[in-house]
């Protein structure tokens, strides 16, 4: 099996993406399909195949150190999201943990930490939900900070929070004001889910239990400056929105895979009356094909800073949002009874593939970023 070094948390040059590709889909086939039932239905954290992946390298390719190799990322997301939608999505927050890790350039937190965050020694995730929104004019920030002697005391709670637990960690941003009130500027850390962060159980979903998503509460809670990702944190955002973005597509592209098997897996007893079908496996597959092509044509440049990229890199979200919605929903349909059982993956698929509808930033936030850009205004 392909492997990570795990002493510099680097994947070993000689090897091809398609290598290490092929070794993720052996780990996602092996030991992460078998589980997908009791993921989803008993909210199963599978950090134990999160490990195995990322010994075959999964969460490696989109580093700087590795290349910046972000087609490699999407198509290790894509092989596990094929299998199963939520470690999927854990994978997405893992990659773009990393990616604060990498990019923030303070040696506390880009160096053994995010090297054994990628080989899967220690896990995290993601708590951007809420400030993407704010960003965007959506909704209000939900931390905030004021300066003390040696950083920072955050307090406020986000409602959800994925891929944590205690003694892991995430990305947070908060905002800071001054003494009187006023607004100051916005910092991004990372928070330790140590016994100062309390995590409080979320309401059950109609998917996606597997992730381990918390709401978490924070009560002057210590920002020192081994912990800061960004200060400030909008040129950090601008910076890596695109990538953080685009790393998602994975998730789609994967529902959408898994999706087209399910529908073929029934094509030779059923084929003859699934003719009758719209959104038949060949038409979804020529529209995912031309969705893979535009993303091959966006990995390489994942930093672009400019508005024409950002527009492709949002459509092409949206793309793949919809694309899923479609082709789980055909698969459904395509294997019929027996896909409306509650234990078939064409089942399970339909929520996955809403989840990833909805998740930050959802359709109706994609399109209304691409009305932005049009426009070039900026959010109030």
């Amino acid at each position: 099996m392909t492997t990570i070094d795990i002493r510099s948390a680097q994947l070993d040059p000689a090897l091809g993406d398609a290598a290490v590709v092929a070794a993720v889909a052996g780990v996602a086939v092996d030991q992460l399909a078998p589980l997908a039932t009791r993921i989803d239905h008993e909210g199963h954290y599978p950090l134990e195949v999160m490990a195995s992946l990322a010994r075959a390298g999964a969460f490696a390719g989109h580093l700087r150190r590795n290349g910046g190799r972000y087609g490699l990322a999407l198509g290790a997301m894509h092989e596990i999201s094929r299998q199963c939608g939520s470690t999927g999505f854990l994978t997405w927050a893992h990659d773009v943990c990393a990616l604060y890790l990498e990019q923030s350039g303070n040696p506390a937190l880009d160096g053994q930490l995010l090297d054994d965050h990628v080989a899967g020694r220690s896990f995290g995730g993601t708590g951007l939900s809420n400030p993407m929104k704010a960003f965007a004019g959506i909704e209000r920030m939900l931390l905030r900070a004021r300066r003390v002697a040696g950083g920072y005391r955050v307090s406020g709670a986000l409602p959800w929070v994925s891929h944590i637990g205690p003694g892991q960690y995430f990305g947070a941003i908060a905002s800071v004001y001054r003494d009187d009130q006023s607004h100051s500027h916005d910092i991004i850390f990372l928070v330790r889910c140590d016994q100062q962060v309390v995590l409080r159980q979320c309401p059950e979903f109609s998917g996606m239990e597997g992730t381990s998503t918390w709401g978490v509460r924070l009560e002057d809670y210590f920002v020192g400056e081994d912990n800061m990702i960004a200060d400030p944190a909008r040129p950090f955002i601008e910076k890596i929105r695109a990538a953080f973005i685009l790393l998602q597509i994975g998730m789609a592209t994967g529902l959408i895979q898994g999706a087209l098997d399910s529908m073929r897996d029934v094509e030779p007893l059923l084929g003859h009356v699934n003719q009758f079908l719209d959104d038949r496996p060949d038409e979804l597959e020529a529209e995912y094909l031309e969705l893979a092509g535009r993303v091959a044509r966006l990995v390489g440049s994942p930093f672009d800073g400019s508005k024409d990229y950002m527009l492709d890199v949002l459509d092409a979200r949206a793309q793949g949002a919809e694309l899923a919605l479609r082709a789980t929903q055909s698969a459904l349909l395509h294997q019929g009874a027996r896909g409306y059982l509650i234990n078939s993956a064409p089942q399970r698929r339909v929520r996955e593939a809403h989840f990833a509808a909805i998740v930050t930033p959802a359709i109706k936030h994609l399109r209304s970023e691409m009305a932005r850009l049009s426009r070039e205004e900026v959010p109030a």
